[in-house]
């Protein structure tokens, strides 16, 4: 008995360090880095237009969800331009405006959730006529996130995956490996542990979800917010979670208390239906369905989960209850299985890992030069080690040593947990970090390709828009203003671009007068470079205005 109480102590402690090692990392992390960034928008973010549009289209690089009230369009006096509500297809959001838009600088405020179900947040700004100083932002233009729920969402993620390892492999275990003889209420108690924790998380991410997502505090909730996030693709999901589980914990019953049979065979095929279902919603819920190939990311990502929960709970299993009470007949029989159990769990770990990192990183640079590489190379490195003291433990069942010693290999199962914790809290900072592909969207953003300068003289501003700037063919804009920022009349304008560091001589630019003040032109430059472009506007009779200005074109 005293060596059972022993022996019970290691356990609890072997499974609170293993459990600390694996999700430690996440109580002291922020929550994963939004994953979309905004790519495209129309009209362009900086630009000038002519007239006002009848809506604006913001472009993301993965798909999104709207947070009802947090997309606005402001006018150049802070009043609202847009109307009704906008729409969602795909990566494209779609925001109607009122008629009737005013000159001046309008903008534009976004909040909305990416597919991995994290927020994103960010401002952009258009002229229509001219420019003018832009109205103030608000708070939604920030992915700001309450400390309080910053803290807890790494917490229910701890509990998510902790209750995965506890209920996966100790119940496969005991499903097929398990001794007749030996009594079942430790190893069910570890797997009443795990739903409990599964079913704790999945609750606790439904409710964070909304302050999350909506940038409020933990309590400032209220039921429409719920009611939005379980009409959401991440509400959708944790409820299948939920079903999915609290289904299959009637089918234990009969498993844990010793019952099932023959007549169980039906109940454990259901039971791996359920638990592939159960291990799909973790991808369903993250990055994985933001990849360029999202279906191949989120069956690796099933696969990468159940290879680790197969053999991190088949581990605690060994070490817990298999090594300690099973006689040297029954580990003779277990652990050659087991053994193989461990190898392709291996496998299935190594390949899965291979597959995430050639799509999430792709290239050399991406894996050497960013945080998330250097994060694989050193969850490579460590379990490169792990594999090699699997491969001795494989040693020892082989030679059947750890059948009339089982202390020698708990040694180095112990091992085997120590390492792979470490590994797996390598995974936990991981899962934090935007994969290169993503960090490069949100670095580049929507890039306008225009050239708008001002222009002036004693007698005018020239405002002058060249869009797209590059080689082919271009749009020119062109408003008149008097020195107090007026409106200015122009009887007849005139345009020539030359590029004189390439022997291209002034070439004539047709323009057409849209307004008193406004002229439009197109033309064709066939070559990149520093181009001269020269405008002459004539205001009466006797007065005209010629400006020049350089504009870059790639």
């Amino acid at each position: 008995m005293p060596v059972m109480t022993v022996d019970r102590r290691r356990v609890l402690a072997v499974l609170a360090g293993l459990l600390i090692g694996l999700f430690g990392p996440l109580l002291i992390g922020a929550p994963a880095s939004a994953h979309a960034a905004l790519t495209a928008s129309d009209p362009n973010n900086g630009s000038t237009i002519p007239d006002a549009p009848n809506k604006v289209t913001l472009t993301f690089s993965e798909s999104v969800q709207l947070i009802q009230g947090k997309i606005r369009v402001l006018a150049p006096d802070g009043s609202r331009a847009d109307q009704g509500e906008p729409s969602v297809s795909g990566s494209q959001v779609t925001i109607p405006l009122r008629n009737g838009g005013g000159r001046g600088t309008y903008l534009v405020t976004y909040r909305v959730t990416s597919a991995d179900s994290h927020p994103v947040a960010g401002t952009l700004t258009y002229s229509v006529g001219a420019a003018s100083t832009p109205p103030s932002a608000d708070s939604d233009a920030e992915v700001a996130v309450d400390p309080v729920v910053r803290a807890l969402i790494p917490t229910g993620k701890f509990l998510g995956y902790a209750g995965l390892v506890l209920l996966v492999g100790p119940v496969l275990v005991l499903a097929l490996l398990w001794p007749h003889r030996l009594e079942r209420r430790g190893p069910g108690r570890l797997v009443w542990t795990g739903i409990g924790l599964v079913v704790g998380s999945t609750l606790l991410g439904l409710w964070l979800q909304a302050p999350y997502t909506l940038g409020t505090g933990l309590f400032d909730v209220t039921v429409s917010d719920i009611r939005d996030v379980l009409g959401s693709t991440f509400g959708a999901v944790m409820l299948v979670r939920l079903g999915v589980v609290t289904a299959a914990a009637f089918l234990l019953r009969p498993l844990l208390v010793g019952t099932g049979g023959a007549e169980s065979r039906l109940d454990l095929a259901l039971l791996g239906v359920l638990g592939v279902a159960a291990l799909a919603t973790w991808p369903l819920t993250g990055h994985p369905t933001a990849s360029p190939v999202a279906g191949v990311s989120v069956v690796i990502d099933a696969l990468h989960l159940a290879a680790m929960a197969v053999w991190l709970g088949g581990l605690v299993m060994l070490f817990g209850f298999l090594l300690p009470q099973a006689n040297a007949r029954e580990l003779g029989a277990i652990l050659p299985i087991w053994s193989r159990w461990a190898m392709t769990a291996v496998g299935a770990l190594i390949f899965a890992g291979v597959v995430q990192a050639l799509i999430e990183v792709s290239t050399l640079d991406g894996l050497i030069n960013s945080t998330y590489g250097r994060m694989i190379l050193a969850k490579v490195g460590i379990a490169a080690v792990v594999i090699g003291i699997a491969a001795w433990s494989r040693r020892l069942v082989a030679s059947r040593v750890a059948e009339e010693n089982p202390s020698r290999l708990r040694r180095v199962v112990v091992a085997e947990l120590a390492l792979t914790a470490v590994v797996l809290g390598v995974t936990s900072f991981l899962v934090q970090e935007p994969p290169p592909r993503t960090a490069q969207a949100a670095e580049t953003g929507p890039v306008s390709t225009n050239v708008t300068q001002t222009l002036t003289s004693d007698k005018m501003s020239l405002k002058v828009d060249v869009f797209p700037a590059k080689v082919g063919n271009n749009s020119i804009h062109l408003y008149a203003y008097t020195p107090d920022n007026r409106p200015q009349t122009v009887v007849e304008w005139k345009a020539a671009a030359a590029l004189p560091a390439k022997g291209i001589e002034p070439i004539e630019i047709p323009l057409l007068r849209i307004s008193d003040y406004h002229a439009i032109g197109d033309i064709g430059l066939p070559m990149a470079g520093e181009w001269t472009l020269k405008f002459t506007a004539r205001t009466s009779e006797i007065d005209q205005s010629t400006l020049t200005m350089t504009a870059k074109i790639s």
